[in-house]
């Protein structure tokens, strides 16, 4: 055999070779490989960590956070997956190594958009939990900045990617209630007293510095970190954005509406006196110019359910009704309010459950994120979408703190002839965390 017979026959085994091998591989092809990053894994991100760490073809290379029970909350997370993580502590370093796709964010709600901006900016896919902004301004700035580096940002809206919702949504639209004209969105919690605070030292297990990041400078109290800071403007954005932006998501989702012509809030920190700063009851009101219009209620305190469950929505038509029970779950009833249609939930929903409420089915969110990053569908909570939702959560938390009507342009939700309110879209940083576009 000479030379160029050999090559000739050499070259056509390994072509054979490779066609016959690529469909064995598949999604599992190592160049389909998706490897992730998460940041905050105290809770919510040792979800992630444990649930991305299980999908296929998907590998968690590192875990960041500032505080060391959090770190081994993470760790024990992945202890059987097939790869151990870094650790890595300071969100700064982390977003420069060159060897993850995907960063996935579930710390304070003040590093969501931040952490989000280092991440695409510095070439990485994000998946960001809700809220995808501690203020309106900051998720503005996420779909500046998606569109400038050509990175995927998907939000952490898990119900958009629930087939039944999915399923829903298609009979809303294909008129199985007829004029969907009305939305209407609960969370109730029984959370108890956070008490006064104290200023004590920080413990020696956590860099509370870098923990406020881009918040302003406050002392460390002893009623603040792991969860309570959700309650603290400077760092949390109260239950609006953080169970409320869920359902009154789907209330927009269903309806089909964007940005609203008028906001209202009402309510307070009722049921207890103490540090608790954002209200713990509130009802808000987002009218919309096409005749539509959704409200949302709001008890952290009071547990007593509406429908017989502690979160969920309701979509009103001139033709019918479609009830959520807070999962995958929904009922259709007629213009006589008989049963039509009945989904029954696929698992068990705990309302309160602040790692995962609705549980494996949030798997379908994550498959969502990883297969669009493979280019075999699209994101179904894209930033864009993600922006108008926590808006107006936003907007009803900025019409509660300056007690006015928010009267809105419709093409983007900016608040239209109130200084006060105005001046809330955006918040202070920390001299040298500001979070601009390069």
């Amino acid at each position: 055999m000479n030379r160029r017979t050999f090559v000739k026959n050499t070259a056509l085994a390994t072509a054979s070779t490779t066609i016959l091998n690529f469909p064995i591989y598949g999604k599992n092809a190592p160049s389909n490989k998706v490897v992730v990053a998460v940041m905050g894994v105290n809770s919510r991100g040792a979800y992630h960590a444990k649930s991305f760490s299980k999908l296929p073809n998907v590998e968690v290379a590192y875990l960041c956070d500032v505080e060391e029970k959090a770190i081994k909350n993470g760790l024990d997370a992945v202890k059987d997956a097939n790869r151990q993580p870094t650790i890595i502590r300071d969100i700064r370093e982390l977003v420069t190594k060159k060897d993850f796709d995907a960063l996935l964010i579930a710390a304070p709600d003040h590093w969501h958009a931040p952490a989000a901006l280092m991440g695409v900016a510095n070439g990485k896919h994000v998946y960001v939990e809700k809220p995808c902004g501690q203020n309106p301004y900051e998720s503005e700035i996420l779909i500046q900045a998606r569109d400038k580096y050509g990175k995927l940002i998907q939000v952490g809206s898990q119900r958009r990617s629930f087939p039944t919702l999915i399923e829903a949504v298609k009979e809303v639209r294909g008129g199985a209630i007829g004029n969907p004209y009305f939305a209407k969105a609960w969370y109730t919690n029984s959370r108890k007293s956070i008490g006064i605070g104290k200023k004590v030292a920080v413990p020696s297990t956590l860099d509370f510095n870098l923990w406020q990041g881009p918040a302003p400078r406050q002392d460390y109290r002893d009623n603040l970190v792991h969860y309570n800071w959700h309650w603290f403007w400077n760092w949390g954005t109260g239950e609006a954005c953080n169970n409320g932006n869920h359902e009154i998501d789907c209330c927009r989702w269903f309806i089909g509406v964007d940005f609203p012509s008028k906001v209202t809030s009402s309510g307070g920190r009722y049921a207890f006196k103490d540090d608790w700063q954002t209200p713990d009851t509130q009802v808000a009101t987002f009218e919309f110019d096409n005749g539509k219009a959704i409200t949302w209620e709001g008890r952290s305190c009071s547990s007593f359910p509406i429908e017989g469950s502690g979160r969920g929505f309701i979509i009103y038509g001139d033709k019918g009704t479609l009830v959520n029970k807070g999962g995958g779950d929904y009922q259709i009833f007629d213009e006589k309010n008989k049963l039509v249609k009945e989904i029954k939930p696929s698992t068990q929903l705990d309302p309160n459950n602040t790692v995962s409420a609705t549980g494996d089915l949030e798997l379908t969110h994550f498959t969502n994120f990883v297969e669009t990053i493979r280019e075999n569908t699209k994101l179904t909570a894209p930033i864009e979408e993600g922006h108008k939702s926590v808006l107006l959560c936003h907007l009803a938390n900025i019409a509660q703190r300056t007690g006015s009507t928010l009267h809105c342009d419709t093409t983007n939700g900016h608040i239209i002839d109130n200084k006060a309110a105005t001046q809330l879209w955006k918040r202070e940083y920390e001299k040298g965390w500001e979070m601009r576009m390069s």
